[in-house]
């Protein structure tokens, strides 16, 4: 994966595919139990930020607000994130395509019902 807004760019094509196939599959199986839109698009939306901006939204928090005691131990922890200046840009494109991932899912496979539910 790249780093700054290349990288951001790249992690949000990734969550954005993830968002819509997510959809997809929760449409579908949405359709057979008659579940609501709003259940779908939560369902989707949050499985696609646990599985793609999870690791990243976690090392936010944690070089925020995590005790490091030892400047060696963050050393460490330093080196097993990839691109450690561009991590707010990551997350931020990993939320961004999550949500435009689900909506264009979200736009494509609609389905008009008989009492004109959209």
């Amino acid at each position: 994966m790249g780093y700054g807004i290349i990288g951001g760019l790249e992690a949000g094509a990734i969550s954005a595919v993830a968002g819509f196939l997510l959809y997809a599959l929760f449409n579908w199986i949405g359709n057979r139990n008659q579940w609501a839109h709003g259940l779908r698009t939560g369902w989707s939306s949050l499985l696609a930020f646990l599985l793609t901006a999870s690791g990243d939204l976690w090392d936010m928090v944690y070089f925020n607000y995590g005790r490091v005691e030892s400047i060696q131990f963050l050393k460490v922890k330093l080196a097993e994130v990839h691109d450690f200046d561009g991590l707010g840009t990551r997350v931020l494109f990993e939320f961004l395509g999550v949500g435009a991932g689900v909506f264009l899912s979200r736009l494509l496979l609609r389905r008009k019902h008989e009492d004109g539910d959209a």
